[in-house]
């Protein structure tokens, strides 16, 4: 029996498994791995096949309100992004919503809200949510109101939305408004996206 084939197939065997080896050590999460929320997965890098951005204005009683830095964004304990939720913001980007997919699929204002909340409870930060008592971190009073806007950047301005907030498709380039009155502040704040978004 020729030793040669068996010393040189043990080689490429060993190289094989040796390779399988550093390849799933490569797309290891760099930290503990944040759990998929309303379809939604944490990624590690952000996606460029679908980017677009949505602006959201929060105004309470009159003062509008920034979205936290980062949100969507998980870090580890030093500071180092492990993973990019599809919907994030970015701190340089004030209450601008990042859309980053691997595919073309829709997504609402309700499930950046899911995932805000999650993140902001796994990362020690009040709840974060949109129904009909609560707008980001904000309980509705007894006389309080939600009043939503949305304005398509066609020229239009900002007209009043009257169904469920959560259902709203984020597009590129929409700004949304949810003001919880009094005061109605009409016509809602201008927004105005930074350069290159």
């Amino acid at each position: 029996m020729p030793l040669l084939p068996i010393v040189v197939g043990s080689i490429l065997a060993v190289l094989a498994i040796a390779m399988v080896g550093f390849i799933i050590a490569l797309n290891r999460p760099a930290g503990p791995v944040a759990p998929t929320v309303s379809g939604i997965p944490c990624d590690q890098l952000e996606h460029t096949q679908v980017h677009y951005h949505a602006a959201l204005q929060i105004v309470f009683h009159g003062v509008t309100t920034n979205i936290r830095d980062q949100t969507g964004i998980q870090s580890d304990s030093a500071g180092n992004v492990s993973c990019y939720y599809w919907l994030h913001v970015h701190a340089g980007e004030k209450n601008v919503i990042h859309i980053e997919s691997p595919a073309s699929q829709t997504f609402t204002l309700g499930q950046f809200f899911d995932v805000a909340n999650a993140w902001s409870r796994a990362n020690g930060y009040e709840a974060m949510k949109l129904d009909s008592t609560h707008v980001a971190t904000f309980t509705l009073g007894p006389e309080d109101k939600i009043v939503v806007y949305i304005d398509l950047g066609d020229g239009k301005g900002a007209t009043v939305y009257t169904g469920d907030p959560r259902a709203i498709v984020l597009k590129q380039h929409e700004v949304i408004t949810i003001e919880i009155t009094p005061p109605d502040v009409k016509p809602p704040p201008t927004f105005t996206f930074p350069s290159g978004t």
